[in-house]
């Protein structure tokens, strides 16, 4: 379960760093851009939602990659 932990020494913190800034960049997009057509215009769309839907969602995937990511070697 926790194979690429950044908690373990083996593991190189910057390059976690990076993988895990990516990944949550990515989630944060990905959510964006699933919320957006929930509105029928662009002017019905709820930006705040939108905007704190997805930092949360990018938050998640930063606490999720704790665990380990495949991209960093142990």
């Amino acid at each position: 379960m926790f194979k690429n932990c950044v908690f373990k020494v083996s593991v190189d913190t910057r390059k976690w760093v990076k993988a895990a800034g990516v990944r949550a960049i990515r989630t944060t997009a990905q959510t964006a851009l699933a919320l957006i057509p929930a509105g029928v215009t662009i002017g019905a769309v709820d930006w705040k939602v939108v905007l704190s839907t997805s930092i949360l969602a990018g938050a998640v995937s930063l606490l999720t990659s704790v665990a380990g990511i495949p991209e960093v070697k142990a």
